[in-house]
């Protein structure tokens, strides 16, 4: 399985962004696709999932400004991120998880966003 993801740059506070996920290769019918990030010094964390039949989940500090999608047809999850903040500069990275016996994890390489004036 490869993730290609796009989107991230730079914006203002208050700003907008669409981050997108692409996966490609052998991808389960049934998974989680979702998006994590890392600030410098920090672990990475969640920040969104999406499960194959549109159950959604966020993390706290997100909820109510980002909105999590996918669709299924193309293999590919959409972050859309308004009311943009500085503490939300990381570096986003998507994800996949699927599996029957076992999860296996898949990650992409990586997007930047940062947030400032």
């Amino acid at each position: 399985v490869q993730l290609q993801a796009s989107g991230g740059g730079l914006v203002q506070p208050g700003g907008s962004l669409r981050l997108s996920c692409a996966a490609s290769g052998s991808i389960f019918n049934s998974n989680t696709m979702g998006w994590y990030r890392q600030a410098p010094g920090k672990q990475r964390e969640l920040v969104a999932t999406i499960t194959s039949d549109i159950s959604t989940n966020y993390a706290d500090s997100v909820k109510g400004r980002f909105t999590i999608s996918r669709d299924n047809g193309k293999n590919t999850v959409y972050l859309q991120m308004n009311s943009l903040k500085p503490e939300d500069t990381a570096v986003y990275y998507c994800n996949v998880k699927q599996g029957i016996l076992r999860i296996y994890n898949y990650w992409g390489q990586g997007t930047q966003v940062t947030v400032s004036s």
